[in-house]
């Protein structure tokens, strides 16, 4: 995508991973695995992920998706394709026991809390039924599924004290936090009632690379910014949220499915967050200085509707359990971000001073 004439530019900024940091390892190479959701922003990223491990990839695809990172890195070209919904438990059978998988990670969902408070019966078939219906289909073929992992979200707990742990009730009131909170507690049914190897993920907002859904912050102000547009903020902008990098979500969810074994792990729900929330203006401002766009102000519509203002998980569990903590700091993990969209609107890697 060519031609774009941008109106502000990032400035490249070095950092340096912590060594301490847990690696997962690569315990994928002889696996094979089931992405659910895999054309979308976290899916995507985690079958390059798996890919790279040597990992047997198999990725259940309901529409094929020019624009998904999938197809654009050209991976799709080396995974095996089940096409499908998940509302189809015929198709996810024969994913499994044609492919003969014995990892899952079901990412597959509507995630978009706005379509789900227009469209609440689609989000509940996806995300209820297509959860209900994955579980079902693991738990009948378990001589093969050895492990799962389910992507739940901090929007599972609904609106209650902050910061959520994770003895903290699941209290979804509107569509997508209900269609979220039912997912959960099915993966834990299954768990507790027929000993399916299941794990759970709670994550707050995810960004990076591959994000198209221009309604979410991180991808919308980025697209506004190298355009020379003031970004839209939907809500008053005060709503305070987690956001972790997607890079740091995908190493989350392989160490969750190695671990998923262990007493501590099966059957549990783990927050992950850098547990530094902050607002959507404090996440514009931060663009802006990377961008160098501090003269494009916000246009602040306050629209938004069916959103919980203040959401943001402890991650100690994860730490303590699992050893697990983000490898990226904010600042490193946007300016990659905006690297990324800067090459996908064909602006290359310009940058002027503003951090």
């Amino acid at each position: 995508m060519g031609g774009v004439e941008a109106g502000c530019f990032r400035l490249s900024l070095s950092a340096t991973a912590d060594s301490t940091t847990t690696d997962p390892g690569n315990t994928f190479a002889r696996s094979r695995v089931l992405v659910t959701g895999a054309t979308g922003m976290v899916g995507s990223a985690l079958v390059k992920d798996l890919l790279a491990s040597g990992a047997y990839v198999v990725a259940l695809v309901l529409d094929a998706d020019p624009q998904s990172e999938l197809y654009r890195s050209g991976d799709i070209e080396q995974v095996s394709v089940v096409s499908g919904a998940l509302e189809d438990i015929a198709t996810l059978e024969r994913a499994l026991r044609l492919h003969d998988i014995d990892t899952v990670f079901h990412l597959g969902a509507q995630t978009i809390v706005g379509a789900a408070h227009h469209a609440p019966l689609y989000t509940f078939e996806a995300n209820i039924r297509g959860t209900y219906n994955l579980l079902e289909a693991c738990r009948r073929h378990r001589d093969v599924v050895q492990r799962v992992v389910v992507a739940s979200s901090d929007k599972a707990y609904g609106e209650q004290s902050l910061p959520y742990t994770e003895s903290a009730p699941l209290l979804g009131r509107h569509p997508y936090e209900v269609s979220k909170s039912c997912a959960d507690m099915l993966a834990q049914c299954y768990h507790h009632t027929y000993r399916l190897p299941v794990t759970i993920a709670r994550c707050g907002n995810i960004f990076g690379a591959g994000d198209l859904n221009w309604s979410r912050i991180v991808p919308g102000t980025i697209r506004d910014f190298l355009h020379g547009r003031r970004p839209i903020i939907r809500s008053d902008g005060k709503f305070l949220r987690d956001y972790l990098y997607v890079k740091d979500v995908v190493a989350a969810y392989k160490l969750l499915a190695d671990a998923v074994h262990r007493d501590d792990v099966a059957g549990q729900a783990f927050n992950f967050s850098d547990e530094s929330p902050a607002t959507v203006l404090e996440i514009v401002a931060d663009l802006q200085r990377l961008m160098g766009c501090e003269h494009l102000e916000p246009d602040i519509r306050n629209q938004a509707r069916g959103e919980i203002p203040n959401q943001c998980v402890a991650a100690g569990r994860a730490r303590e359990v699992l050893g697990w903590r983000p490898i990226y700091d904010r600042d490193r993990a946007l300016v990659e971000t905006i690297d990324w969209y800067s090459a996908h609107f064909g602006l290359g890697a310009r940058a002027v001073a503003g951090v």
